[in-house]
């Protein structure tokens, strides 16, 4: 069997920038066994697979895998697949040059907003499938910073933090104090086995600094997941979702909107814009967004055996 596929950079303007994501528009036929060798093949981050929809009210189903596992919900691959689609024709823009449509995924239903410039698809945003939620996790700062190759100093512990944030994917959130200090810093897989292996809040450690190298940009962040293969991730527009409404919840304002912008990948040479908002009323979070530009990079057909 042959399926077509195509590779996009997300997070990005320009090719060989950002996430990269490989989208099979048209995944029928495929067992989720299969689904997963082919993501392995591909070595990205993700790889994801549309489906047609089984819910009424979405326009197609979106199944993400990672080179291990499968995720129910994920930033760069939901908007990736979604810029593919419109490259394909399957999405049209309309008043405006906007087009918004709904993918089912494995963590809910997903609201996506389609934008196009002169007749071409320039950038994706999603809404958070599900409602932002953090909890303490009791992780010795000591085993974070061996972890990270980095000092006690520079982890920002307390207050409930490092905390486990979600909007749909949990995410060790762990505040770090300086620009230096997250741009040194180094995953030691060696000391993550040793301390935090088989804890499910340290499946995915997404460092944060409130300092950053680009003008106009909030944030500094960075994604290493070596329970799901991946040694740095290039952009992550799950846990800048969840950072979104982590930002909303400590603003101390109970309502308002509010929007953020940050730089990922740069110490991978994968240079990654993201921008972030987020809803607040009555002290309560009501929607986080999460938006980017996409490349597309390339296309053609992987075999499979029958």
């Amino acid at each position: 069997m042959r399926y077509p596929f195509h590779t996009v950079d997300v997070f990005t303007e320009q090719p060989f920038g950002g996430n990269p994501l490989a989208v099979l528009p048209d995944a029928r036929g495929l067992e989720a066994e299969q689904m997963q060798r082919v993501a392995r093949e591909f070595n990205y981050s993700e790889t994801t697979f549309v489906l047609p929809a089984e819910l009424p009210d979405c326009d197609r189903r979106v199944r993400i895998f990672t080179p291990t596992t499968e995720l129910p919900f994920a930033g760069h691959p939901t908007l990736g697949t979604a810029f593919v689609l419109a490259l394909l024709g399957e999405f049209t823009p309309g008043q405006g040059e906007v087009r918004d449509i709904m993918f089912e995924e494995g963590a809910g239903r997903v609201p996506v907003r389609l934008r196009w410039k002169d007749g071409s698809p320039r950038s994706v945003e999603l809404t958070a499938p599900q409602a932002f939620r953090q909890t303490a996790e009791d992780l010795e700062a000591s085993a974070l910073a061996e972890c990270l190759g980095l000092e006690e100093g520079d982890l920002l512990i307390g207050n409930g933090e490092p905390a486990l944030i979600s909007c749909g994917l949990a995410f060790l959130l762990v505040r770090i104090g300086s620009l230096a200090a997250i741009q040194r810093a180094r995953l030691h897989l060696d000391a993550w086995q040793r301390h935090l292996k088989g804890r499910e809040a340290a499946r995915m450690l997404y460092l944060y600094c409130n300092q950053a190298e680009g003008e106009g940009v909030d944030a500094h962040v960075r994604l290493f997941a070596p329970a799901e293969g991946v040694a740095e991730d290039p952009a992550t527009g799950s846990a800048a979702t969840a950072l979104g409404g982590y930002l909303a919840v400590h603003r101390p304002e109970r309502s308002g909107s509010f929007r953020w912008s940050l730089e990922q990948g740069l110490e991978i040479a994968r240079p990654s814009r993201l921008e972030i908002a987020a809803d607040k009323r009555d002290g309560v979070v009501t929607a986080v967004r999460c938006r980017g530009a996409c490349a597309a990079v390339s296309q053609g057909t992987i075999s499979l055996p029958d």
